[in-house]
């Protein structure tokens, strides 16, 4: 039986270093994000660093939102430390359909086989199958529209595929569960999804299920979006209320609010 406050629990027990390559919009809010839920996060991206750092560090989550060949290099380099370190690591596909540099890219740290990929229903499609999609950063498809996409990419890589919309959709290549938890003021904050990716690598660390854990990270992500649309007037408050919800998120809130279906094994 799913229970997502266990894996909330055993993030906050061990507060796991989370090594960050992400993009330059992002740094500052998913920092504050990992925080909050009881993570230390690093955001450590020098070439000359990485490999040395990933293989200290209990996760690494790696966001291809600003792209350049430096940076691309020690993506790779720090995905290949991780593997070779047993250390967990989320890729975060971000506008992987927009251009030809990042559907190379992306499809380059796909073959490194990352622990969990998490995009939206456009990125996930396009990382599938290697062609063009999506609006930018913005989604143009549905999550339902991805959900053979996301089985196809969790076989290929022996991972998990988590899609980010309205009702997330998270898959192993086997099993499959849908979080109907959320609120449609998360998609009018920027970076939320970018630090919904570093999350997902703290719920990683020492879970027996890696499946259930991206399952938790999720949960706990969307329910904290409810709960803080309830505090909030606008974007601006509900930015700040995020953090404070997710800083107090407890049993009795996941318990009651959770919306989760989990199918058969496929």
């Amino acid at each position: 039986m799913f229970d997502c406050p266990s894996h909330l629990a055993r993030l906050r027990r061990r507060a796991p270093l989370v090594q960050n390559i992400t993009n330059h919009v992002a740094m500052n809010v998913m920092a504050n994000v990992l925080l909050a839920i009881g993570a230390s996060p690093a955001m450590v991206h020098a070439r000359e660093e990485v490999a040395e750092f990933a293989a200290l560090a209990d996760a690494l989550s790696i966001n291809i939102g600003t792209l350049s060949a430096e940076w691309v290099e020690s993506m790779e380099i720090a995905a290949r430390a991780a593997n070779q370190a047993g250390t967990p690591w989320v890729f975060d596909p971000v506008a992987v359909g927009a251009t030809a540099y990042r559907r190379r890219v992306g499809a380059r740290l796909v073959e490194l086989n990352p622990t969990v990929i998490r995009g939206n229903a456009s990125e996930i499609i396009a990382l599938a199958s290697a062609s063009g999609g999506g609006r930018g950063v913005d989604s143009t498809d549905a999550v339902e529209a991805a959900e053979q996409a996301a089985i196809t990419l969790a076989a290929r890589t022996g991972g998990v595929v988590a899609v980010s919309g309205p009702v997330d959709f998270v898959t192993d290549g086997r099993r499959r569960a849908r979080v109907a938890n959320g609120h449609p003021m998360m998609s009018r904050i920027t970076v939320m999804g970018c630090s919904q990716t570093g999350v997902i690598a703290a719920f990683l660390v020492g879970a027996e299920d890696r499946f259930e854990a991206v399952l938790a990270a999720m949960t706990c992500y969307a329910v904290a979006g409810e709960i803080a649309h309830e505090q909030a007037d606008g974007p601006g408050s509900f930015a700040v209320a995020f953090l404070d919800v997710l800083h107090q998120l407890d049993d009795s809130q996941l318990n009651a609010r959770l919306r989760v279906e989990i199918d058969d094994v496929l």
